[in-house]
């Protein structure tokens, strides 16, 4: 059972929580009454729509995690899965995301998942402070991503 079979089947037992085919049909997503709040289109990660207004006041925290990737401007992270604790993570920013969705979007739609666009994670070194372009050649390669952005340090 993969990291994410093992989330999902967290998921399921959520009260609050309804399994079904995301908006973009790739995958499966998990959400409340019209609003889709995770998805999961691979084996080894899951979209989760944060809000842009809670991704902002976590920034600094998400950026410590290796398990996650934020695009800039973007209501929409990554959760790499790769072991239990990456798991957790998940669950807990699902709640934060749940809370958010009830202040924020109650009766609006959350706008579609961008699990299209690459998913190349910016990397940054102590001698480089801004990130690296992402690169659209490397966009098959998920699982060297997340090889990468375990090994280097990374910043967004």
């Amino acid at each position: 059972m993969t990291a994410a079979d093992r989330a999902m089947a967290q998921l399921e037992s959520w009260p609050n929580l309804v399994s079904g085919s995301p908006r973009c049909a790739v995958g499966r997503a998990f959400g409340t009454a019209g609003d889709e709040i995770v998805h999961f289109h691979s084996n080894d990660a899951a979209d989760l729509h944060l809000t842009r207004a809670a991704i902002e006041r976590l920034l600094p925290q998400l950026r410590l995690s290796t398990a996650i990737r934020v695009r800039p401007g973007a209501s929409w992270i990554t959760v790499l899965l790769d072991c239990d604790a990456d798991i957790a993570l998940l669950l807990t920013l699902v709640s934060v995301a749940l809370k958010e969705h009830d202040a924020a979007h109650a009766g609006c739609a959350p706008p579609p998942c961008d699990w299209e666009l690459p998913t190349i994670p910016s990397l940054r070194t102590a001698a480089s402070p801004g990130p690296v372009a992402p690169d659209p050649v490397h966009r098959g390669m998920p699982s060297v991503w997340k090889t990468v952005g375990r090994l280097i340090p990374h910043g967004h």
